[in-house]
């Protein structure tokens, strides 16, 4: 008994241990960006989690702020009229807005309204990938 609580709790440490590695090493490379694009990038992290939570999309694994023009930053906001979220394959169509922090390292409030889906044959036009 007693070794399966050591076990279990080392594989518990193991995985916090991991993440926080992870969370680290993605703070170097945001550090890294120019302001915009790191709050370009921020946002399309938290879009990732907030599609996934508050829609019936299964399987998102891409976001995207601009597909014919570009998102507009300003005063810590990302605002995207033209982005969208991929999920199993399938691209839709998604606007939102972002506000991030005063360092852009993190999305402080995430407002989206996900559309309909894009169609493969339009794909290239906005620049999206299977």
């Amino acid at each position: 008994m007693r070794l399966t609580r050591s076990l279990v709790l080392l594989l518990i440490l193991a995985g916090s241990t991991q993440t926080a590695l992870a969370d680290a090493s993605m703070d170097r490379v945001l550090k890294e960006l120019e302001p915009e694009e790191r709050a370009h990038q921020v946002c399309n992290l938290r879009g990732l989690d907030a599609v996934r939570k508050g829609s019936h999309l299964k399987g998102v694994d891409r976001v995207t702020t601009t597909l014919q023009k570009p998102a507009i930053f300003k005063d810590n906001v990302v605002i995207a009229k033209n982005g969208a979220v991929r999920a199993k394959n399938h691209w839709y169509f998604l606007d939102f807005t972002c506000a991030v922090s005063a360092d852009q390292m993190k999305a402080t409030s995430f407002d989206y309204k996900l559309g309909g889906e894009i169609p493969e044959n339009k794909w290239e036009d906005f620049g999206l990938w299977k």
